[in-house]
């Protein structure tokens, strides 16, 4: 049995003319004839009563019109649901961050994708950048956000912007009372830095920040890529930190946030994928990437 032929019923079930149903159904009359008597073949059954003044529905007629009717809407919300998934509009999606990106870029992309896709059940998970990669390939994400040194070779990425990198020091230094600091003013000062297999993007962009300066600095702390514990750290006093801009918007007591003098050093916040998901949540959500790369939102920042 054929749902075309059910719709063909119900429409001549509705207008109780077979040529009334055939206008409705923008078809002419006498193939619809053919497709209802092909419908009472298959279901060995005579659905109307038809007689040159009236058509009316036989008992039979009458109780497969109910079915019908829930079988076509059955059909459609169906065939409704399969185009949502497969457009991308309803479904799953699975992305992992680097705690810090949550603060800049990832908010903005991740508040607009929840926006346009209220459907789409959203899973976030927070791990460190070796992590990410690793669930990436082996599919249990789809996508990931993380400071990225250069690209992966296996995987595809875009770009979602760009952070400046911030001296964070303790509100009751000497050098916070100024608007910008130059490393080489603090290079006797213990640091806390990032280790290369922890964070590799923030690690290379804070070391080039340095090898700027011409300073090697002094090491109070490392391993710590936590931007929470950073600054707590900072505040505490076991050293000063160079932090991506984001950050601000944790608002730390007791920490201040300072412009770097000189050519201001940046780190790239990326999102990365492997090129053979299929995902359609997923291809929804990096058509909201499509934008110029700037300054993440997010924090009141450092004086200008």
């Amino acid at each position: 049995m054929r749902f075309r032929r059910l719709r063909y019923f119900v429409a001549v079930a509705d207008e109780l003319s077979f040529t009334r149903a055939a206008e409705r159904l923008h078809m002419a009359q006498p193939p619809l004839s053919q497709q209802i008597a092909l419908l009472e073949k298959d279901l060995g059954a005579t659905l109307f009563d038809r007689s040159r003044r009236a058509v009316r529905l036989t008992a039979a007629g009458a109780a497969l019109l109910p079915e019908a009717r829930r079988l076509l809407a059955d059909l459609d919300d169906t065939a409704r649901l399969v185009r949502r998934v497969a457009d991308g509009s309803l479904g799953r999606l699975s992305v992992g961050f680097v705690p810090s990106a949550i603060n800049g870029a990832l908010s903005d992309l991740l508040r607009g994708f929840r926006a346009g896709h209220p459907d789409v059940e959203l899973t976030l998970r927070e791990r460190d950048p070796d992590a990410l990669l690793r669930s990436v390939r082996d599919r249990s994400l789809d996508l990931a956000v993380l400071y990225l040194p250069a690209p992966e070779p296996d995987l595809d990425h875009r770009w979602l912007g760009s952070e400046e990198l911030l001296l964070a020091l303790p509100a009751h230094h000497p050098a916070a009372a100024r608007s910008r600091v130059a490393l080489t003013d603090v290079a006797d000062e213990p640091f806390v830095l990032p280790e290369q297999h922890d964070v590799p993007g923030l690690h290379a962009a804070v070391g080039a920040a340095f090898a700027d300066a011409g300073v090697t600095p002094r090491v109070a702390q490392r391993g710590v890529w936590l931007m929470q514990t950073v600054l707590g750290l900072v505040a505490a006093g076991i050293g000063l930190a160079v932090v991506p801009s984001s950050v601000a918007a944790l608002d730390r007591a007791g920490v201040v946030l300072r412009h770097l003098d000189g050519a201001a050093r940046r780190v790239d916040l990326a999102a990365v994928w492997r090129p053979d998901n299929p995902s359609a949540p997923l291809a929804r959500m990096l058509s909201g990437t499509d934008r110029p790369a700037g300054r993440p939102s997010g924090g009141s920042g450092p004086p200008a």
